[in-house]
C-alpha cells in the first residue's frame, strides 16, 4: 500500500454572520487568496439547495457534482456535493478546501440538524395546525369567526395565479383566503363538528364572541397570575445532580435514550436544580421510556438526601414499578419499598415508621402512601404515574403539595383538563414521541362481534406462540363469555381475571400468564395499568364503545410491548345502537394506531367532550364559541398584558401582519405536489414560520421530500421570508411591479430616516418619497428573483 500525505490546516473563520455588515466578507476573501479549489459540502439535497442559494446571494456561484471523484477531475473552481460530514479541511499541496455547512453557519447549523426529532411539532402546534382537517372541518378565522373548510383553490388575480383557502359561513357566503394568510386560521377545538357554531359574515355576532372571550380571559389570566405569585413565592429546594454517580447510574440504562426522552430527562434536570416547585407533566405512550425519566429525577432527589412518593393507581401496577425500581437501584445504596394490599399489616407498619424515619428513600403504592398516617422525614419529590385514574379528593390532595413539593406526573393521554394548564403555562409539559427502535404501530380494527373474525384473531396469535388479552368488563357474564370461546377455539387455554378476586389468586394469575403457563386471559379493565407481558400481542377489547378514549388507549398499550407486530381488535354493537360520542372515540382511535399517539387522542378528547375550564369545574361557553387554540391565544396576550403593567385590550386588533406584493405567481403546483391536504399543511406552516432559520429548515424539508423547488414555490418561500423582515422593521405594505414600487411604512417604523434622506439625495432619479409614510422607487426588474433580492437589499440599506 501505498501512503499519500496531505500538508493541511484548519480552516481559518469563515463563518457566514448575518449580524455583519459583511455576512460573507471573511468567506469571499479566503476564496479570492486560495490558489485552487474549493469544495462546499451540504448533508441533504435540500440543505444543499438552500446553501447554494445562500452562496449565490452573496455572490459565490457554485456547481453542482454528484461523486467526489467529479471534484478531482473539474476545473471549476467552485463544486458543491452531498455528502454527510461535518467539518472539512484545507490542503496546502495540493491546494484545494473542503467547506462543510457547520463551518459556515457555525455551531448553530449542527445542532439543528442533530436535534431534529419526531415530536418537533409541539403540543400547542398540535391544536393550532391544519393537519388533520378535513372538508368540511370547522377552522376559526381571527377576523370572520367559525367557518367550514371547502378546499383549496386556484384562482388568477390581476392575471397572475394564486391559491386560495376557501371558507364557508353562514347562509352559504364564501370567504377565500390568499395562502399567505393563514397564520390567521386554526383548526376549531372545544367542542364537536357537528355542535361548533357557524358565524355569519358583516355582522357582529363574532365581535361579540370574541369580546365575551376577551373579558373572561381577562379574569382567568388574573387568577393564573396569582397562582404563579404563589408558586413563585414558595421556595422549593435547588437539586444539585452528583455529576459522578449521576452519571454512572444513567449509563446503567440498558437501552439507548431516544432524542425525545433526553429532551424530557433534560427539562426535569433543569426544573429540579431550580428554587421553585416543579410541576411537570411527561407524556408519552406505554412503552416509550416515561418510567426511566422518573427514574433519574427519583435518583437525584434521593442523592440530595430527599424521599420519593411514587403514586400508582392499582396495585399490580405498583408492584411492577417495585419490581423495575428495584431492579434499576441494585447497585445504588438508595432503598426502594413498596406499599400495597400486597404487603401485611405488620410490614407496613414496618414501612410507615421508616418512612417517618428517613430510612425509606423511594417509596412506591397506591393512594394509602399518602394517607394521613403516613409522614416522610424529607419529602422532595412525588411521581404520579396515570394521574386520571385518581379520584377528585386525591387530586385536591396533590394540588395542596404542589406549592411547596417538586412533581412529576407521567402520562400517556393527558386529560383535557391538564391539557388546558399545560397550554396556559401553568403546568411545563414535555413529550416524548420518539418510538423506542424496532417497536411496530399496533393494527386496530372495530367491527362488530362476527364468530369468523374472533376466531381468525385468536388463532393467528396462538399459531405464532403469543398470547392474548380478552377483555369482557361484565363480570357476572364472563363465564359465559369463557364457555363462547372455548367453543370457538378448543385448543386454548383459558383463565379469568377481575377485581372480585382474593388479591393472592389474582396475583397468581397474573404471573402465570406472565410466564406463559396459559395463552388467554380473559379479564376486565383491571388489566389497564397491569404487568408488561411482552409475549401478549393480541388483545380483544368486548364492548369498546362503553369505554373512554384514554381508557382504549391504554388498553390497547397492554400489547405491541416487543418487536412483534401486535393487533387490537374492538368489537362494538351496529353503529345505530351506539352514541354519536362513542362513534366518535372509536374513529379516532382507529385512525390513530401510529406510535406516539396519545397525546393526538387527547386532542381528540378535548374536541368530543368540550374544554374545561383552566381553573373550576364548569364547562366554558367562551371556549366552546371561539374555539380552544384561539381563546389559548387570547389568553397568551392577556398574561403578557398584565405580566408588563397594561390592561389587556378588549377589543382585539386584527392581526394581519405585512403585505408583500410581487405580483409573480407564489404558490405551490399541484404537478409539484398533487396532494390537496399535503399542500394545505405546507401552505400553514410557510404562513406560521417564526423566523428565516424556520423558512430555510422548511425548504430543506421540502427539497428532501419532494425535490427542487419550482420557481413558483420559491417565490412563495421568498415572500414569507420578506414579510418576516418588514414585521421587524414596522412596514406595512410592498408593492413590486416590472418597473418599480413603494413601500407603506406603518405608523412606528423601525428605520433610519437619516438613510431614508441619503438615499434620496444619492439616487433621486430612482427613490423619492410619495407623502410621508411611502417610499417609491423607479426600476426595471426581469424576474421574480430580481424582485426579492432588491427588496431585500433595500431593507437592510434601511434597516435602523
Amino acid at each position: 500500500r501505498e501512503t499519500i500525505l496531505f500538508n493541511c490546516e484548519p480552516l481559518p473563520p469563515i463563518t457566514i454572520d448575518s449580524r455583519q455588515p459583511e455576512p460573507a466578507g471573511a468567506l469571499r476573501t479566503f476564496l479570492t487568496d486560495l490558489p485552487g479549489r474549493v469544495l462546499f459540502v451540504a448533508e441533504t439535497a435540500g440543505h444543499r439547495e438552500a446553501l447554494r442559494d445562500t452562496l449565490a446571494k452573496h455572490g459565490i456561484q457554485t456547481k453542482g457534482i454528484e461523486r467526489w471523484a467529479d471534484f478531482l477531475q473539474q476545473t471549476q473552481q467552485t463544486c458543491l456535493l452531498i455528502a454527510p460530514l461535518d467539518h472539512g479541511l484545507w490542503c496546502l499541496d495540493p491546494s484545494f478546501a473542503v467547506i462543510t455547512e457547520t463551518q459556515l453557519y457555525g455551531e448553530k447549523a449542527q445542532q439543528r440538524r442533530r436535534r431534529r426529532r419526531s415530536s418537533e411539532r409541539t403540543f400547542d402546534q398540535l391544536l393550532r395546525d391544519l393537519e388533520d382537517l378535513e372538508i368540511g372541518g370547522p377552522v376559526v378565522h381571527q377576523d370572520y369567526g367559525v367557518g367550514r373548510y371547502l378546499g383549496l383553490q386556484r384562482l388568477a388575480v390581476g392575471g397572475i395565479d394564486a391559491e386560495f383557502l376557501t371558507l364557508e359561513y353562514a347562509n352559504h357566503e364564501k370567504v377565500y383566503v390568499p395562502v399567505a394568510s393563514l397564520h390567521l386560521i386554526g383548526r376549531y377545538s372545544g367542542a364537536s363538528p357537528e355542535t361548533a357554531p357557524l358565524h355569519k359574515l358583516g355582522g357582529d355576532q363574532w365581535q361579540k364572541a370574541k369580546r365575551r372571550a376577551m373579558e373572561r380571559v381577562k379574569d382567568v389570566a388574573a387568577e393564573l397570575l396569582e397562582i404563579y405569585a404563589k408558586r413563585a413565592a414558595k421556595q422549593g429546594h435547588a437539586y444539585k445532580p452528583p455529576e459522578q454517580e449521576y452519571a454512572a447510574f444513567a449509563a446503567g440504562f440498558p437501552f439507548e435514550e431516544t432524542p425525545d426522552q433526553e429532551q424530557a430527562i433534560h427539562d426535569v434536570i433543569r426544573d429540579m436544580s431550580s428554587t421553585q416547585p416543579m410541576d411537570r407533566v411527561i407524556c408519552g405512550d406505554v412503552g416509550f421510556g416515561k418510567t426511566e425519566v422518573a427514574m433519574r429525577a427519583a435518583f437525584i432527589a434521593a442523592q440530595n438526601g430527599k424521599q420519593v412518593a411514587v403514586l400508582v393507581p392499582t396495585t399490580l401496577l405498583a408492584q411492577q414499578h417495585f419490581q423495575n425500581f428495584r431492579d434499576r437501584f441494585a447497585d445504588t445504596p438508595i432503598r426502594v419499598e413498596v406499599l400495597s394490599r400486597f404487603v401485611g399489616k405488620r410490614e407496613q407498619q414496618q414501612l410507615l415508621d421508616a418512612a417517618r424515619d428517613g430510612k425509606i428513600d423511594i417509596l412506591i403504592g397506591t393512594h394509602k402512601i399518602l394517607q394521613k398516617d403516613l409522614a416522610f422525614k424529607q419529602l422532595g419529590l412525588v411521581v404520579i404515574d396515570e394521574e386520571h385514574r385518581f379520584g377528585v379528593s386525591h387530586k385536591e390532595h396533590f394540588k395542596k403539595l404542589r406549592t411547596e413539593l417538586d412533581f412529576l406526573t407521567l402520562t400517556a393521554t393527558p386529560i383535557p383538563r391538564t391539557l388546558n394548564m399545560a397550554l396556559s403555562g401553568l403546568r411545563d409539559i414535555s413529550i416524548i414521541a420518539t418510538p423506542p427502535p424496532n417497536r411496530h404501530p399496533i393494527k386496530t380494527f372495530v367491527s362488530e362481534w362476527e364468530d369468523g373474525l374472533v376466531q381468525e384473531a385468536l388463532l393467528r396469535e396462538i399459531k405464532r406462540g403469543g398470547q392474548i388479552y380478552f377483555l369482557h368488563n361484565k363480570i357476572e357474564t364472563m363465564q359465559k363469555a369463557a364457555e363462547k370461546l372455548e367453543r370457538l377455539v378448543p385448543q386454548m387455554r383459558l383463565r379469568i381475571a377481575h377485581g372480585q378476586m382474593p388479591e393472592r389468586e389474582l396475583e397468581r394469575i397474573m404471573l402465570d400468564f406472565y410466564h406463559q403457563r396459559f395463552n388467554l386471559l380473559l379479564c376486565t379493565t383491571i388489566i389497564e395499568s397491569g404487568i408488561d407481558v411482552p409475549s401478549a400481542n393480541t388483545i380483544v377489547i368486548d364492548r369498546a364503545d362503553l369505554l373512554g378514549l384514554a381508557q382504549l388507549h391504554q388498553l390497547r398499550g397492554r400489547v405491541g410491548r416487543s418487536h412483534h407486530r401486535a393487533y387490537a381488535y374492538l368489537i362494538t354493537p351496529p353503529p345505530k345502537t351506539m352514541t354519536a360520542d362513542a362513534v366518535k372515540r372509536l374513529e379516532a382511535i382507529e385512525a390513530s394506531g401510529e406510535l406516539g399517539a396519545g397525546f393526538m387522542l387527547s386532542t381528540h378528547d378535548l374536541e368530543i367532550r368540550g374544554a374545561g375550564e383552566l381553573l373550576g369545574d364548569e364547562q366554558s361557553g367562551q371556549i366552546q364559541e371561539i374555539g380552544f387554540s384561539l381563546y389559548t391565544e387570547l389568553l397568551e396576550r392577556a398574561v403578557n398584558a398584565l405580566k408588563s403593567g397594561r390592561q389587556p385590550e378588549l377589543d382585539l386588533p386584527a392581526d394581519t401582519g405585512p403585505e408583500i406584493e410581487l405580483q409573480s405567481p407564489a404558490l405551490i403546483p399541484d404537478d409539484y405536489l398533487p396532494d390537496v391536504h399535503s399542500r394545505l399543511v405546507l401552505y400553514k406552516r410557510i404562513a406560521g414560520a417564526a423566523s428565516t432559520e424556520d423558512l430555510h429548515q422548511l425548504q430543506v424539508e421540502m427539497v428532501d421530500r419532494f425535490g427542487l423547488l419550482p420557481a413558483a414555490a420559491k417565490n412563495l418561500m421568498a415572500l414569507a421570508g420578506l414579510k418576516l423582515k418588514a414585521a421587524s422593521m414596522g412596514i406595512q405594505k410592498v408593492e413590486v411591479a416590472a418597473t418599480g414600487g413603494r413601500i407603506l411604512f406603518g405608523p412606528n417604523p423601525r428605520i433610519d430616516p437619516l438613510k431614508v434622506i441619503e438615499l434620496i439625495q444619492r439616487q433621486p432619479a430612482s427613490y423619492r418619497l410619495d407623502g410621508p409614510d411611502k417610499l417609491r422607487f423607479m426600476r426595471r426588474f426581469e424576474s421574480a428573483n430580481d424582485k426579492v433580492v432588491f427588496v431585500e437589499q433595500l431593507f437592510d440599506k434601511l434597516a435602523s
